[in-house]
């Protein structure tokens, strides 16, 4: 059996990669304020940002944007993508928003607000950052297993649900906003959640009269890892692994920027109709009507073809194998992961990589900032950056783990981008005593890691 993973496309458009030096990108990095968000695209070699928006589209999403009905009210356009949707979600309404943070403020603003908690098994930063908002307070319930990037467990996204069922006891059902299930767990590693926990957490949810809610961005790479993973659905199809979970929730979000793989869009799918007509008039005044949404006609084609493309076997098998390949490589360097690999990208255990510099001067940035200098990779934080908060006292209070997030947008880079990755890591792996931390000097109440300015503390190579 041949064992390498090829990628199962042709290229036949490509766009230039500026390699740029070490000198310009310590200067680069030093305008941007050691934050890499305000990073300039063409400073960056290979952007591992984020896996949202940055998806490469297909020939056939190509030729549909064409066809990209612009009408302003019953769009064909439209038409197609409410039909895809709903073929997915089982649900009766559809809103489109363009993308998926409009999808969250819509929902949260209503189920919200002070006195209201959401629980999930990790909200997501825009997720959080909307709940919270709203005066809401958001809590996170992940598995024990989930905490530990080096235990290995093949649903290490799954939500602890007997914690979940204390938490609506000790809340009163009726204080429930909502309860989130995020799909792949992307805060915790981009790892998978089970069929039965799914299972699990809506049989709690119905016994107490809560609503639960889907967050469903990667919900094909995870139903890829319920079909590897859990024998009842060895022989289902993806997509009707995809659909049988969504058919246990009363509502979805989608930030189609993920697994519809396109650059924009998202929707709110939902089986109420009465919560549905009052985000349908948030929707008009805030995004635009009901069948386009802040989208455009030809954005909505794309999305009615990805929804479908995203569930190949072949492509699955390349994504998830090809996310797996990185993982492989860096713990052979002796780079600590979350393991095992998860779906659309490989998380990095900055605090255990860099365990010499403390929590509060975010190793996890100190690692993003060495893999830009040294390889112009652009990485995130997804830690005590993100995710840190202060106490009544102003005291700090570091996140539960300090991870570095290499999210691989899809269908965009090759192996031997990813081998270039691995050998900028084995050089970091080489230097990692010589960094030092960062301190915050300039930050936002809320979603502080896209806009934060930082210094590094002391003396560190090639930034002072």
């Amino acid at each position: 059996m041949i064992k390498t993973i090829i990628e199962p496309f042709r290229i036949k458009m490509v766009e230039p990669i500026t390699m740029h030096s070490e000198e310009e990108r310590v200067a680069f990095l030093k305008k941007a304020r050691y934050n890499p968000f305000q990073l300039s695209s063409d400073e960056v070699i290979i952007d591992l940002l984020t896996d949202s928006g940055t998806s490469a589209m297909s020939a056939r999403q190509w030729a549909g944007m064409m066809e990209g009905d612009e009408s302003y009210a019953g769009s064909q356009s439209w038409l197609k993508m409410e039909r895809a949707i709903r073929d997915l979600t089982g649900m009766e309404f559809i809103l489109p928003t363009h993308q998926g943070r409009a999808a969250e403020r819509i929902i949260y603003t209503l189920l919200g607000g002070k006195g209201k908690t959401f629980i999930s098994n990790t909200h997501f930063d825009t997720t959080r950052a909307n709940i919270e908002f709203s005066g809401a307070e958001a809590i996170d319930i992940p598995i024990e297993e989930g905490k530990q990037p080096q235990t290995l467990h093949p649903f290490k996204g799954n939500m602890d649900v007997a914690l979940l069922e204390e938490l609506i006891i000790n809340k009163g059902a009726e204080n429930i906003g909502a309860v989130i299930l995020t799909v792949t767990n992307n805060s915790g590693g981009g790892q998978p959640v089970s069929m039965t926990n799914a299972r699990n957490v809506s049989q709690i949810c119905r016994k107490h009269g809560v609503r639960f809610l889907l967050d469903m961005c990667r919900i094909a790479e995870n139903a890829y890892f319920i079909q590897l993973r859990e024998e009842e659905f060895r022989d289902v199809s993806c997509y009707n692994i995809a659909r049988e979970m969504l058919s246990l929730a009363d509502g979805a979000v989608m930030s189609s920027k993920k697994d519809a793989l396109v650059n924009m869009g998202g929707f709110l799918s939902l089986r109420d109709q009465a919560l549905a007509d009052e985000c349908k008039n948030l929707l008009i005044i805030t995004e635009g009507f009901t069948t386009y949404g802040g989208l455009s006609g030809r954005d909505m084609e794309a999305i009615a073809i990805g929804l479908k493309e995203v569930f190949q076997p072949d492509y699955l098998h390349y994504r998830i194998r090809s996310t797996q390949y990185l993982g492989e490589k860096l713990t052979e360097l002796g780079v600590p992961i979350m393991q095992p690999t998860g779906g659309h990208a490989v998380y990095v255990d900055a605090r255990n990589f860099y365990n010499h510099i403390p929590v509060d001067e975010y190793p996890g940035q100190a690692l993003v900032c060495d893999l830009y200098i040294t390889g112009g990779i652009r990485a995130v934080e997804v830690g005590s950056v993100m995710f840190g908060k202060y106490a009544g006292d102003g005291s700090f209070i570091p996140a539960p783990m300090d991870l570095v997030r290499l999210a691989i947008p899809r269908r965009v880079y090759t192996q031997s981008h990813m081998e270039y990755v691995a050998e900028v890591f084995s050089i970091l792996v080489k230097n990692k005593h010589k960094s030092t931390g960062f301190k915050i000097t300039k930050e936002p109440e809320f979603l502080r890691h896209f806009t934060a300015e930082f210094e590094p503390v002391g003396l560190v190579s090639g930034m002072n």
